[in-house]
């Protein structure tokens, strides 16, 4: 896995201090998600918890979780290891017929939730 990955991870650019391993980095951000815990209780193993933090955030807006999803999906594809099928839930769920009949404070007959303003 990290062979497909190890080639789409940025680089350090300019004068700034090298980052720690990227490898060691993953696997703490990886430990944080598997074990639902707060970012400060990343153990230390993984490097500071700060730092792991600070470089989830920069490639999740740099785009760089995107680029290894892309990557990882595109061989997997080519590899036939993905089954594209999609699944679309059309379920409806209607209203109690005694809530049927009860008055509407949204402003108006269009009911989008970007609409509804509720009076503080």
């Amino acid at each position: 896995m990290w062979a497909v990955m190890e080639p789409l991870m940025p680089t350090v650019t300019g004068r700034s201090r090298p980052w720690t391993d990227h490898r060691l980095a993953i696997e703490g951000m990886a430990w944080k998600y598997r074990t639902g815990a707060p970012w400060r209780d990343v153990p230390e193993r993984f490097g500071k918890w700060n730092s792991i933090y600070k470089r989830f955030n920069r490639w999740a807006g740099d785009g760089t979780w995107q680029k290894l999803l892309t990557e990882v999906q595109k061989q997997a594809d080519a590899a036939g290891e993905i089954d594209w099928v999609v699944s679309i839930d059309s379920t409806i769920a209607r209203v109690h017929q005694h809530g049927a009949t009860l008055a509407r404070d949204t402003g108006g007959c269009a009911e989008s939730q970007e609409s509804v303003v509720r009076a503080a």
